[in-house]
């Protein structure tokens, strides 16, 4: 495993209490399906990177390209791009550059004060964060139908006019309703506040300081506007780098990135979301938990589309990147699930601490 000079400190799995053989495990899970699919995996334990493995297979940069992933390669994670928003929220917020969480989204947009109604005037941010929002949205339809709003979202000319144009289903806070709209507007809201686009915002407040420095923010292909909810692009070691500022508070090699608590407010579970299993939901990020020898252990989830996740499971100060070519297939779901449960977490070998 190098060292390539991106402030990551690099360890042997004995060294921050990983059993290296359980660890290896995972390398003959990956070997036996022939069209495995996972791309990379990153382990880092209490700051230190223990684990990296890169296979080759189809990234999707909008569309399909042939690519032997290595730690410098870039890499889709999708949806997961809604999650770094969130955090640039919370920096905008601690800037004062961002509207309150309880005031009106709409109000905030008077360019767009034409599609203002008593309905969609209920809209708080705080709904744009948590996916309450009310609006009638459907991202589960077949990408060539239509009426999949996702696809909508990305080719409109004014992305934003078409989430706002959206009639209401409900009223907001009442049902989660995963939308990528919700987090376009976010990010619409998060540029003026700041007066730059939200890549370039990205670039000095979030990646600057953990020394990221290649990256890429796709946009919509139906305008220049940067696609918040899933245009992000990074190396796999980097999104690890996301996973390890919430562990510490938003601190990285003791540099607080992201105001203190903001954290904690954007990983509170805030949200229930039917058929999705025991996950909860935050700030635009998952809540989930695992079990390791009969503990349960609560974990914050970034997740994307063709198995892209961050695991961060606090209470074993560890950081799970997982990136995948699992789009428009099931295992996309169980597979990074597997690499966490079955392997990485049943590798820690201190845990609980032993009393003194």
């Amino acid at each position: 495993m190098p060292a390539l000079n991106d402030q990551w400190a690099v360890t042997t799995p004995a060294e921050v209490g990983l059993d290296a053989a359980r660890l290896s495990e995972l390398d003959k899970f990956l070997e036996q399906w022939p069209k495995r699919n996972i791309h990379a995996v990153v382990v880092a334990r209490r700051g230190r990177l223990v684990l990296e493995r890169y296979f080759s297979g189809e990234d999707r940069r909008w569309v399909s390209e042939s690519v032997h992933f290595s730690p410098g390669d870039l890499h889709d994670v999708r949806s997961i791009s809604k999650s770094v928003t969130s955090l640039l929220v919370g920096i905008a917020r601690g800037e004062e550059k961002f509207p309150p969480l309880q005031s009106s989204v709409i109000d905030f947009f008077p360019e767009y004060a034409d599609l203002r109604t008593p309905e969609n005037s209920c809209i708080r941010f705080q709904h744009l964060l948590t996916m309450s929002h009310g609006l009638l949205w459907n991202e589960s339809k077949p990408w060539d139908d239509p009426a999949n709003n996702e696809r909508g979202l990305l080719e409109a000319k004014d992305p934003y006019r078409y989430v706002m144009e959206r009639p209401m289903a409900l009223p907001p806070g009442a049902c989660f309703n995963y939308c990528g709209g919700a987090t376009s507007l976010l990010a619409a809201a998060l540029a003026k506040g700041v007066g730059q686009r939200i890549d370039a915002y990205a670039a000095e407040k979030l990646f600057g300081p953990l020394a990221i420095k290649d990256f890429e923010w796709l946009g919509f292909t139906g305008s220049t506007e940067i696609a918040a909810f899933g245009g992000l692009r990074l190396r796999p070691r980097d999104l690890a780098k996301i996973g390890q500022l919430m562990i510490y508070d938003g601190r990285w090699n003791g540099t607080q990135v992201l105001p203190s608590g903001w954290v904690e407010e954007s990983t509170r579970p805030r949200a229930n979301p039917e058929g999705y299993g025991s996950l909860y939901y935050g700030y635009q990020w998952w809540l989930g938990r695992s079990l390791l020898s009969g503990h349960d252990l609560s974990w914050i989830g970034g997740f994307g589309y063709g198995g892209q996740r961050l695991f961060v499971v606090p209470a074993l100060d560890l950081v799970v990147a997982i990136n995948a070519g699992h789009y428009l297939q099931s295992t996309q779901w169980p597979h990074p699930d597997a690499i966490l449960n079955r392997f990485v977490i049943p590798a820690i070998n201190d845990y609980p601490p032993q009393a003194e």
